[in-house]
């Protein structure tokens, strides 16, 4: 057929008793309602289909009522495939009870899976989920008793652990796009996100499946522009015309050009955020940007980094990610959250997850639930609650340095931030720290073999994950620590002598972290460890625009060299260092002089590949030690001796 317009209802006919159907969507965004709302209208009438097995990747839900939500029937659905729950509550309470067979993988896992499936490969290989709730030692994301068979396999390739992700045929995919022409031709132009749509086409199209694409519009045939087609007609059975009230771009807003990057919103509108418990633990995250670095915020509390970065000016000095396919611009938060305002670029939702897996993440910033003395993180599954790990897993396990946050204690809490200090009026009932995690879905143990930099942020404390556990590091203002940490606490971390939080945390006005990353004088900018010899110079953000500015940190390092009466070792961070091309000749002569002078060792490191590039260059053509490494670990490492293999120089 040349014309595939349907109806809901003639679309949803297609569907069979026991057919695996899978429907797009992250949250509101992209969540065809049209055509769930007529699924759920055809069993209701009729008692057909029944026995789904339903696979998705985030949650295509509200908390209430919308998405996927409309579909928990009992005898619609046997099984659930997912990678987050938290908005579809009552698919999740028929998980947990038993009423299903139920898996919770990792929802970067699954979206790869859709692109397996469409290339007919058994499945996906990978190391996301190990040593987490998914890894079949610790029952293979399984959810309940009744759900028997094993999706997930433990293989040893090269003599390291690897998760095999079975693949499995999808008979029907449920997308959505913005316009369509006759012949099924789909653009997405007025979508907040592109998701993983292609790829669910070609998943169910290659598996001899059925592909309905809900869309808002028609155009007429021959009429689209080949670049802007998302979902070629040839990939399509049925195009269904949605109501506008089922077809809102997410659930929280009707349809915001700044989401789709129709037109560029007034970043100086946004309202900052009240000073509270929830702000402070935002700031406090805010510290941790790395400046010139990519980030990846989660649902709920990290949330509020975006509105802090944004309120403090410092939102075009890194850039903020989301998983479901958003690259730069202000992540949005509850039913817009998915979306962003003047996103940069918006890829596809398995496109982001290779990123993400590979390693491209310079920090993420996500929520806790639990928290327990060897580091271990549940998010996923505590009190009989669902959420679900959604991108989790992937986004924690793989980035540089992580940031979890959250409220010290959850239930009840109250507090109020009065003169610079905390006060906690009244406490939560459950602690978040506790003996041991329901449900492990971030791994200490594998964290610490990685060498990974970990950060636990609450309103009154932050602890650091170290190679004996979890050590208190700092502590609120106005917070007694034996009576408002430790007497909470279901195990004793490591205290030693932790200091307090920055004071410009609790205070109303802004804390002017640009000055301080952009701004920051070159005393604060060198810490010198006296038992290994070494000086660790952040010259994050540091602007080279005059002679002055070169003969500053010049200054600053032979100093040291004469105070100390000794040579000593450096590491160096680079990272978003801003030299003037009319500067560079100075500042890496300087960089030559200040070695021969007063370095025994000396590495430097950047996330910017490119950086790493023109550091080297330039280092080598004066003699300097031109190695340049991506991390600090590897940077200090390099210099005590620990790293036998440095890069080659450019």
């Amino acid at each position: 057929m040349r014309n595939k317009i349907v109806s809901a209802d003639e679309a949803v006919a297609i569907i069979r008793s026991g057919d695996t159907v899978a429907s797009s969507g992250f949250v509101g965004v992209g969540t065809p309602d049209e055509v769930i709302k007529a699924l759920e209208k055809r069993f209701l009438d009729t008692g057909e289909p029944r026995d789904l097995s339903l696979v998705f990747a985030a949650a295509p839900g509200d908390g209430l009522d919308k998405g996927l939500n409309r579909l928990a029937h009992d005898g619609l659905v046997r099984r659930l495939v997912g990678g987050h729950f938290g908005l579809v509550p009552k698919l999740a309470r028929k998980a947990v009870s038993g009423e299903y067979e139920a898996y919770n993988l990792p929802l970067g896992c699954v979206s790869h899976l859709f692109r397996e499936i469409a290339g007919r490969k058994a499945g996906l290989l990978s190391k996301v989920g190990l040593q987490t709730f998914v890894d079949p030692r610790n029952g293979g994301g399984k959810l309940n008793a009744n759900t028997t068979e094993d999706l997930v396999e433990l293989m040893e390739i090269g003599g390291e652990p690897w998760l095999f992700y079975k693949a499995f045929p999808i008979h029907v995919a449920i997308l959505r796009g913005t316009t369509a022409d006759p012949h099924g031709n789909v653009t997405m132009e007025k979508e907040a996100l592109t998701l993983d749509n292609l790829s669910l086409a070609m998943a169910a199209k290659n598996c001899k499946g059925f592909v309905i694409v809900q869309v808002e519009r028609i155009a007429a045939t021959n009429s689209l522009n080949p670049r802007a087609v998302r979902i070629p007609g040839a990939l399509v059975d049925c195009i269904v015309v949605a109501e506008p009230e089922h077809h809102a771009q997410t659930y929280a807003t009707h349809y915001n050009g700044a989401f789709s990057g129709e037109f560029r919103a007034p970043t100086e509108r946004n309202r900052p955020m009240s000073l509270d418990e929830r702000k402070a633990i935002a700031r406090r995250c805010a510290y941790e940007l790395p400046m010139g670095g990519v980030v990846n915020l989660g649902i709920g509390m990290p949330e509020g980094v975006a509105a802090v970065a944004a309120e403090e000016g410092i939102i075009n000095l890194v850039t903020l990610t989301a998983e479901p396919g958003i690259i730069g611009g202000i992540p949005q938060s509850g039913l817009d959250f998915g979306a962003a305002i003047n996103a940069e670029a918006i890829i596809d939702q398995h496109q982001m997850f290779d990123f993400y897996d590979g390693g491209g993440l310079d920090l993420a910033c996500l929520g806790l639930a639990q928290a327990d003395a060897q580091g271990n993180v549940n998010v996923s599954l505590f009190g009989g609650r669902l959420a679900g790990a959604g991108g989790f897993i992937n986004i924690s396990q793989n980035a540089r340095r992580l940031v979890f946050c959250g409220t010290f204690a959850a239930g009840g809490l109250k507090t109020e931030i009065r003169d610079g200090q905390l006060h906690i009026l009244q406490d939560g009932r459950q602690s978040k720290f506790i003996d041991k995690v329901e449900q492990i879905t971030f791994s200490g143990e594998l964290a610490r073999s990685a060498h990974q930099s970990v950060l636990f942020v609450t309103e009154r404390c932050v602890f650091a994950l170290t190679p004996e556990g979890l050590e208190l590091t700092e502590v609120a203002p106005g917070v007694d620590i034996e009576r408002d940490i430790l007497a909470k606490m279901g195990f004793r971390p490591i205290v030693r002598s932790p200091r307090i939080m920055a004071a410009a945390i609790f205070d109303p006005q802004p804390m002017k972290l640009d000055e301080l990353f952009l701004n920051r004088p070159l005393s604060q900018r060198m810490d010198f460890n006296e038992e290994r010899n070494t000086l660790y110079l952040n010259l994050g953000g540091y602007r080279v625009y005059t002679s002055a500015d070169v003969e500053a940190v010049k200054d600053a390092l032979l100093a040291l060299s004469s105070r100390l009466g000794r040579r000593f070792s450096a590491v160096i961070n680079y990272d978003a260092v801003d030299i003037a091309p009319y500067m560079s000749d100075a500042w890496f002569a300087m960089a030559s002089e200040v070695e021969r002078a007063c370095y025994d060792h000396v590495s430097r490191y950047t996330t910017s590949a490119f950086l790493r590039l023109k550091l080297g260059a330039a280092l080598g053509d004066r003699e300097a030690a031109p190695h340049v490494f991506e991390s600090r670990r590897e940077a200090t490492d390099h210099v005590l001796g620990r790293f036998q293999n440095p890069p080659a120089p450019p």
